[in-house]
């Protein structure tokens, strides 16, 4: 049931975020909006380390494979696009795209198993929701 909650929470927090960030680069510019954010980021992140885990910074050198250091590059871009997205789709409507890309993406990654997740059975179910999903998209725009 937590984590039902803290997924819900997510994704009303990306969904203001992404207003927020559509707003603030309206009155300044992508690049300096998206570093402003991520440099906030970096201070709330910083400030909770601090106060609750302390885990040496040294263990970022023996993170495996390396290529699990790009998430902050990656945390850039999805910054970035969303706030492009909501500037030229809307906030509903670049929400459900961004979701639906999600779910696809991770329901591929957990097919084939890649970046070290389990790797898990084609279900049709899961096609069949996430056409469903995509239908209504179709559906919303219209």
């Amino acid at each position: 049931m937590i984590g039902i909650l803290i997924a819900l929470l997510s994704g009303s927090l990306m969904s203001i975020q992404g207003v927020f960030n559509t707003e603030m680069t309206k009155q300044t510019s992508l690049w300096l909006s998206s570093a402003f954010v991520q440099l906030t980021a970096l201070i709330v992140c910083t400030i909770a380390w601090m106060f609750t885990d302390r885990t040496n910074v040294a263990a970022l050198v023996e993170v495996e494979p390396k290529y699990m250091l790009l998430s902050g590059v990656i945390g850039a871009f999805i910054t970035i696009t969303v706030v492009k997205a909501m500037g030229s789709l809307g906030p509903a409507r670049a929400a459900m795209l961004i979701v639906v890309a999600q779910l696809i993406v991770a329901y591929v990654i957990e097919l084939l198993g890649l970046f070290g997740v389990e790797k898990q059975p084609l279900e049709w179910r899961k096609i069949i929701g996430m056409t469903i999903s995509i239908a209504g998209i179709i559906i919303f725009k219209w």
